[in-house]
């Protein structure tokens, strides 16, 4: 027993001074405050916003977050043992995240973790395992996804090309984005790989004026939301949706859109992924791949979201993407990145979802609710203060499908916005 109370104090000792040591390198500007679980206070910072203070339940969590700080610092929050009785835990991202841009030290099992994540992604992605890992997430309660989305569910990245601009006022300058790049014409064919709760194809649809759009997902939640909206709209005929892997898809196809869907692929299944999107793609054809990306050099998602939110998932480099694009014949026509809106998108949902979280607890649990406000804080940590953003790549087979300038994309976004206001006079007649 007294080997069991020294070993035990030696462990509360020494990851105080190892947190006493990261904290110190990290919290420049801001004040942190953090009680140990013995009772014991350390200061950090410049004394300015934001003031966070946190406090550890128990020494294990102490040196659990030392060990492994990427996994541990969701799990000990979510479980308790790391409580913050002052701030949010978005504010404490930020303290930790500002000053350092997201580079960690080279902590205990930091390169052991680099390691064993280069060989997971090896792993590939195929039909079944990649409808689990999206079922996962995205076959929650629908009811949850109306709490904190916008009225059209779009649940990727936003388009704020106004500053001062509403969610849904950014997310339909997204859809509207999109289509001027993919440049729809009337009676066109599309497919949208990943089409979520819909929205995407029926503007495509309705608003720039597709003849056919076919939209394929691995959820049954969102096929079921998907095709009750396209029967809604009276589009059954020109807007249809299945359950399918896109590896499966069959057809040819004038234009091809993927809005928050390459995420899931996994870095083993891009050559895959890209050698069937020029197979569906017509000789003259556009795709446009909007993806979440990585500014900075190849690196593993962060360990607690693919264990606990997105299984399966990862954010590429241009430099992993690119000799897969190549590979498959397909040329990059165009590429945009988009800086902070998803941060702005992100904030926007995390406020909604605090906003409601009485009723989300009614639907699920305080555990289930802490898991989430750490993923939104997390992932809006990422765009902010660490290299995570967004790729548009728009892709063709040859190099006169596109203008020669970039004019025709606000032109199109022009005629597009007057397309959408026709279409609510119409609706408000």
């Amino acid at each position: 027993m007294r080997w069991e109370i020294n070993g035990a104090g030696i462990v509360a000792m020494l990851s105080e001074k190892l947190l006493d040591l990261a904290f110190t390198r990290a919290v420049k500007h801001g004040s942190l405050e953090m009680t140990t679980a013995g009772g014991r206070r350390f200061t950090f910072g410049d004394g300015t916003e934001p003031q966070v203070s946190i406090r550890f339940t128990d020494a294990p969590a102490q040196m659990a977050l030392c060990l492994h700080p990427e996994l541990k610092l969701g799990e000990l929050f979510v479980e308790g043992r790391l409580v913050i009785e002052n701030g949010t835990i978005l504010d404490l991202l930020q303290l930790l995240l500002q000053d350092t841009h997201g580079e960690l030290d080279e902590l205990p099992l930091h390169r052991l973790r680099k390691i064993r994540a280069k060989m997971m992604r090896r792993a590939e992605n195929n039909a079944a395992r990649s409808k689990r890992n999206v079922a996962h997430h995205y076959d929650l309660d629908g009811r949850l996804y109306s709490l904190f989305l916008d009225s059209d569910r779009q649940y990727s990245c936003a388009y704020f090309d106004d500053p001062d601009v509403s969610l849904e006022g950014a997310q339909m300058a997204k859809k509207r984005h999109i289509a001027a790049k993919l440049m729809v014409d009337p009676g066109q064919s599309i497919l949208d790989i990943g089409s979520g709760w819909g929205g995407m194809g029926l503007y495509l649809a309705q608003v720039a004026g597709a003849g056919s759009v076919k939209g394929v997902t691995l959820s049954e939640e969102q096929l079921e939301v998907s095709r009750k909206r396209s029967a809604t709209a009276c589009l059954q005929d020109r807007v249809q949706f299945e359950l399918q892997d896109y590896r499966l898809t069959k057809g040819s196809f004038d234009r091809i859109v993927s809005v928050g869907m390459f995420e899931h692929v996994g870095v083993s299944s891009y050559d895959a992924y890209f050698q069937t999107c020029r197979n569906l793609l017509k000789a003259d054809g556009v795709m446009l791949l909007h993806t979440i990306g990585r500014s900075g050099t190849p690196y593993p998602t962060n360990p607690w979201i693919t264990k606990y939110i997105f299984p399966g998932g990862h954010l590429p480099v241009l430099s992993e993407i690119m000799p897969a694009i190549e590979r498959a014949g397909l040329m990059v026509t165009d590429i945009e990145i988009l800086r902070l809106h998803y941060a702005y998108t992100l904030k926007a949902w995390r406020e909604r979802f605090m906003a409601h979280r009485e009723e989300i607890l009614r639907l699920y649990d305080e555990r289930f609710c802490r898991m989430w406000e750490c993923y939104l804080a997390m992932s809006e940590s990422a765009f902010r203060w660490q290299d995570a953003v967004v790729f548009q790549l728009q892709l063709a087979q040859r190099n006169d499908v596109v203008p020669l300038t970039r004019d025709y994309i606000a032109e199109r976004e022009t005629a597009l916005k007057e397309a959408e206001q026709n279409m609510e006079l119409k609706r408000s007649a």
